[in-house]
């Protein structure tokens, strides 16, 4: 009891709690990526980034402490409707970060849900805007339409928001049916073109290898027929050489012949032989007519030629045994 009035009493130890509550009220340890803002009188004055900070007790307060770091939020399954008046359910994912914790205490209430909102309004209008093919096949269109305009939205609420993903779009029961009845119509419809692709492939295939076959085929006929052609020329070639060559020996011996002939007709001898063998050879001729017809061909003189020409024959007999007499002396 005596304590307790002497702690009472003792104006030190009362002056003594009020500078260490007044310091507590002063000094402030910020964390890393956190920011304190900072109000005197009611109105703001500052942010306190990490670390140490001071601030006038009793005359500045932290009315409010907000995290710097990147954080997410879920945006929760909502319904929107596509150009062609299909009703979709849609959930997704947004990452955003405070860039200024003043603007994100003074200028809006509460910001996380302000950026949720304001990520399904932005939705259902990105969504509003597309058939609903397009919003299976443009996702990524879809996301950066999102960010694009939340983007400029939240700038005044000192917010950032870096990222937004769909996560999962679901059409109703009966539009899933006919997709998924259309899938199997497009996936037997690939399954027919593909086995289409392969017989047109296979054919071509076979096609070319027998038209490379005929042209082979074609190219050695070709090849064979040259040959031939050529084995023809040659042997053609040669017969016609072996013709001439035959024909100038003959004319070679029957030009030796005549000129020794000739030679032995400037005799006087030869001379008379001749004249032998041409009457010999009238007498035949004269006899041959006669044998064969019964026309007597007459010059008006026949009898007189026929005297003459064996008078001309015994002539020239008698003068060849003549000479061969004086040749025998």
């Amino acid at each position: 009891m005596d304590i307790l009035i002497y702690f009472i009493s003792n104006p030190l130890l009362w002056i003594a709690l009020v500078v260490i509550y007044t310091l507590k009220k002063g000094i402030h340890f910020v964390p890393q990526n956190r920011g304190y803002v900072i109000y005197t009188f009611g109105k703001y004055r500052k942010t306190l980034k990490g670390g140490l900070n001071f601030i006038v007790p009793f005359i500045q307060t932290v009315a409010a402490d907000r995290n710097l770091k990147e954080q997410s939020l879920d945006i929760s399954s909502q319904s929107a409707i596509t150009k062609d008046n299909i009703t979709l359910n849609i959930d997704g994912i947004l990452f955003m970060k405070v860039t200024d914790a003043g603007a994100a205490t003074n200028n809006v209430t509460d910001y996380k849900m302000a950026v949720i909102q304001l990520a399904m309004t932005t939705m259902r209008n990105a969504i509003g805007s597309l058939e609903l093919d397009e919003c299976f096949q443009s996702r990524d269109a879809i996301n950066a339409t999102i960010l694009a305009a939340m983007t400029e939205a939240t700038q005044p609420w000192g917010v950032m928001v870096t990222r937004y993903e769909i996560k999962d779009i679901s059409p109703p029961q009966s539009i899933r049916e006919d997709m998924e009845k259309q899938m199997t119509a497009e996936r037997e419809k690939r399954s027919v073109i593909l086995t289409a692709e392969g017989v047109k492939t296979a054919a071509i295939t076979k096609a070319e290898g027998l038209k490379a076959a005929r042209v082979l085929d074609a190219e050695a006929a070709k090849a064979e027929q040259v040959l031939a052609a050529e084995a023809s020329k040659e042997s053609q070639i040669l017969d016609a050489a072996g013709k001439a060559e035959a024909i100038r020996l003959v004319a070679a011996a029957d030009a030796a012949a005549l000129t020794t002939v000739g030679d032995a007709a400037n005799t006087a001898a030869g001379q008379s032989a001749v004249l032998l063998t041409l009457a010999q050879d009238a007498i035949a001729a004269h006899r041959a007519i006669a044998d064969e017809s019964t026309v007597v061909l007459s010059d008006g003189k026949t009898s007189d030629n026929i005297a003459n020409t064996v008078a001309q024959a015994i002539a020239v007999s008698s003068s060849l045994k003549i000479s061969d007499t004086s040749s025998e002396a």
